[in-house]
């Protein structure tokens, strides 16, 4: 090492006398130490929270943070604390009297692979600064997220033997939503998702694989029938080795979804429509980290799928009225059946469906055997399970767009778990058209019937066109900001989103502060769920040309319900504490090395 790299800070003796030193050299703050007849100097600043490391203990080559107690091999600067992370030491050297000091030392790794590793160190140990640290880092150093974000992935369904759950829900809803983010909340994003899977992973016991049958020789129909057979008796460990076969055998894209999608349809609104989302979810996290970790992530949705509840064993789907019998009427049997419904699409005379004028009303009515009919007869008529899973996701949104607030609050979460699955459904019937999900959309639309009474009275909806004002766009984004700040905004929400709409505002922009909204609090699963299926019902809408209907409702107020509905869920559930906005702050001032601990 060249000795021009070395600065001068302190004097040996002064430093022998003091036995420590607190100096900067070319701008970096540094910690000198005097110890065992050696001369050490680390980074002034604790990694953990910054506080001034020249005011800890030295003992026994120990240097001890007196914050919080992170204690520091002071040769090396490693610590003994994982929560802490390591402290960076320098080089010195002693010359003419002087201790002098490199203080910018060859690195002896680059930052994306140590930031890689502290990533895994956060996961494992469940440490939010250190998770926070690491995202900000890898993002920082150009990491595209895709690379964390399968991490996080293969770590969620390697330890947690419970396997698909919340928490990887949330990291696939924000990969889904990051590309529409801040470059800031990008982090945030990453970083919410990834302590919500450590978070979801703590105490558990790991996944144990069962391995793929050794033949690759079974029809798909065959491995099909297998797999929904052991889901039915509630056999995981069958299931798993089914699952693994097929993906074993390259089955396509398309035919795992099939597989997946079939099982998951066979009882309706499993587990009032997670088992349906968790597996939506777990196809589009695929498209993120990449289809080289489909055997373990679609494995992992096999205990949810075994273990699931089953509305067609709840008295809600029975009494007062048997909505299973109406929905076996149209399967041709049980509700695990289709003959019913391959009979309605072998019946279609043409593909060139046009959803009727007042199917939004029938499906919003308090007539169930007009709904199951009505669908029935769009079956009968063309309509793919894609065009009439947008039907009912708009329907969906609609009931948390209305919700009255005068329901209790937890009946948000029953017309939020409605409009997700709903979503869900939709997304599946993108990625196959099995027939088995026109059984999804059957099962959305009936609970969006169960729900109907949550919109008495309902709330408006503020129409397109409605608010006269001439305010600027970006001053209705502050106030809709500022709503979220104040406990019972839920409807004041909504109508700032239809001004915002109304003055010409740009949907990006309102994407973006909605995103913002979100990750500075300590948002809910469900609140995670909400806003990302909301931005996906509004992008698949704006996706129809400008002048063309999008079923029985007008393109526009198509694309603005379901952000007034998620801006209204979004109001109802904030403000929190920002425990973890807090935290993130932290990281991000510590990875830039400002100070945090003030004299």
């Amino acid at each position: 090492m060249a000795t021009d790299d070395f600065r001068t800070a302190v004097s040996l003796e002064e430093l022998r006398e003091q036995g420590r030193a607190q100096v900067g050299v070319d701008g970096t703050p540094l910690a000198l130490f005097y110890h065992e007849g050696e001369v050490r100097a680390v980074d002034n600043r604790c990694p953990h929270m910054g506080f001034p490391l020249s005011e800890g203990t030295v003992d026994d080559g120990v240097l001890t943070c007196h914050w919080h107690h992170a204690r520091f091999e002071l040769a090396c600067g490693d610590t003994f604390d994982p929560w802490a992370d390591d402290v960076q030491t320098y080089p010195v050297e002693v010359r003419d009297g002087d201790v002098r000091v490199n203080p910018t030392p060859d690195r002896e790794r680059p930052p994306a692979e140590r930031w890689a590793s502290r990533l895994e160190a956060g996961l494992e140990e469940n440490l939010g600064l250190v998770l926070a640290k690491a995202t900000i880092g890898l993002l920082d150093a150009g990491v595209d997220y895709r690379e964390p974000t399968a991490t996080v992935l293969d770590f969620g369904t390697s330890y947690r033997e419970d396997g698909w759950g919340s928490g990887l829900t949330i990291l696939g809803c924000l990969a889904n939503t990051i590309d529409v983010l801040e470059p800031e909340d990008r982090k945030r994003a990453l970083y919410t998702g990834a302590r919500r899977v450590a978070d979801d992973c703590v105490g558990e016991p790991p996944s144990f694989d069962q391995p793929s049958f050794s033949t690759r020789e079974v029809a798909f129909d065959r491995l099909k029938r297998w797999f929904r057979d052991c889901v039915e008796v509630r056999d995981a460990d069958g299931a798993e080795r089914c699952l693994r076969t097929a993906v074993a055998a390259d089955r396509s894209a398309g035919e795992l979804a099939e597989l997946v999608f079939a099982a998951a349809t066979d009882h309706p609104y499993l587990s009032t429509g997670h088992v349906l989302d968790f597996a939506n979810k777990a196809f589009e996290s695929l498209e993120h980290a990449g289809r080289e970790h489909t055997d373990d992530v679609l494995a992992s949705l096999v205990e949810p799928l075994v273990t699931a509840g089953r509305s067609d064993e709840r008295s809600a789907w029975r009494q007062p009225v048997d909505l299973v019998a109406l929905l076996e009427d149209v399967y041709g049997g049980d509700v695990t059946e289709t003959e019913g419904l391959e009979d309605l699409v072998a019946e279609a005379a043409s593909a060139d469906w046009e959803p009727p004028a007042d199917l939004q009303e029938t499906l919003l009515s308090d007539d169930p055997e007009a709904i199951v009919a009505a669908l029935a007869d769009a079956i009968r008529e063309g309509a793919a399970s894609e065009n009439l899973a947008s039907e009912v996701a708009h329907a969906a949104a609609t009931r948390v767009a209305q919700f009255g607030t005068g329901n209790e609050f937890a009946d948000w979460n029953t017309v939020h778990h409605t409009f997700t699955y709903a979503n869900a459904v939709h997304g599946a019937t993108r990625r196959t058209d099995a027939v088995e999900l026109y059984r999804g959309v059957f099962d959305a639309a009936l609970s969006v019937y169960l729900d109907r009474f949550l919109n008495t009275p309902p709330a408006p909806i503020p129409e397109p066109g409605a608010t006269d004002t001439d305010r600027e766009p970006a001053d209705v984004l502050a106030d809709l900001l500022t709503t979220f700040d104040v406990e019972g905004e839920v409807d004041e929400a909504g109508r700032l989103v239809g001004e915002f709409l109304d003055c010409g505002g740009d949907p990006e922009e309102l994407k973006r502060v909605l995103g913002r909204g979100l990750l500075r609090e300590d948002a809910g699963f469900h609140t995670i769920q909400n806003v990302e299926a909301a931005i996906r019902q509004f992008d698949l809408a704006e996706g129809r040309s400008s002048g063309e209907r999008t079923g029985s409702v007008d393109r526009e107020l198509r694309r603005r319900v379901p952000l007034i509905a998620t801006a209204r869920y979004m109001a109802a559930h904030f403000p929190t504490r920002r425990e973890a906005e807090q935290t993130f702050t932290i990281a991000a001032r510590l990875n830039r090395g400002e100070a945090i601990h003030e004299e």
